[in-house]
């Protein structure tokens, strides 16, 4: 079946990922520009892609699982790796990247028309603190953290329309995943922010502006969570309540602590 058939059947069977997908690239366009965009979100493909072919083959760095092939002629795969899958870490990372801005970037108000603003460089310095060591770290905690909700989840796909598309040799501690899975994305985060980091070093991207509005950022952290709703409304729909819960309750902190910087803006 040829590859544009298939990418079509793909939109149809996974309509939730390519509306993800689309939320963020609005998002992402309106505060990186395409530019920083497509090498951000290329960079987190490829580095998602390579990760799932070398953990289905040698275990590294999710630990040991494999895909069902359950869905091979509904959607597209490469190699043996659903298309879906790899393009779900892209909108995953960006989101927990605008919601470590939010935590980690000093604020100050503009206008009263134009409101607040984020500042990207620190006075005493000229280096951007879009990419600092500190934001990709709080970056990859927040995309490892979402998937302690979503890869159980998912792992039930059986009982909602996922399907059953992967599994585990050994099941893991956590609700049937083994914790090397969440140390997996954990490292895929960082691999691919320090990708995206070294470019942006590299001097090829567009220079971030020394001060961003809150409003460009404030999509992506909104998308974070509209992703975690819906994984644990599945959770609870399937009727998985103590899963739900700890989900729930994994994010009473992160959530207060937004809620809490909001607070101080209004």
């Amino acid at each position: 079946m040829d590859v544009p058939l298939l990418l079509w059947k793909t939109l149809l069977l996974r309509p939730y990922v390519f509306f993800f997908l689309a939320v963020a690239l609005f998002a992402a366009s309106r505060f990186l520009g395409w530019k920083r965009t497509g090498a951000l979100f290329g960079v987190t493909w490829l580095t998602a892609f390579v990760c799932e072919l070398s953990s289905t083959r040698i275990g590294f760095p999710f630990g040991d699982y494999y895909y069902t092939g359950s869905t091979v002629g509904e959607e597209l795969y490469l190699a043996n790796v659903p298309f879906m899958d790899s393009l779900s870490f892209t909108f995953l990372l960006y989101a927990s990247y605008s919601l470590a801005l939010w935590f980690r970037l000093p604020v100050q108000p503009e206008s009263a028309a134009s409101g607040y603003r984020f500042l990207t460089r620190a006075e005493h310095h000229d280096r951007c603190a879009l990419l600092s060591w500190p934001v990709i770290g709080l970056t990859c905690l927040l995309f490892m953290l979402i998937d302690v909700v979503i890869d159980p989840v998912a792992l039930r796909g059986d009982r909602w329309y996922l399907g059953l598309i992967y599994g585990y040799p050994d099941p893991g501690v956590y609700f049937g995943v083994p914790p090397a899975n969440f140390a997996g994305w954990f490292v895929v985060g960082l691999i691919a922010m320090t990708g995206y980091r070294l470019l942006d070093r590299s001097g090829i991207l567009p220079a971030f502006p020394h001060a961003i509005p809150v409003k460009d950022v404030l999509p992506g952290c909104g998308l974070y969570y509209l992703v975690l709703l819906f994984n644990l409304v599945m959770t609870f729909w399937i009727g998985e309540w103590l899963l739900g819960l700890v989900g729930c309750a994994l994010y009473v902190p992160v959530t207060a602590l937004a809620l809490l910087k909001l607070r101080r803006l209004s």
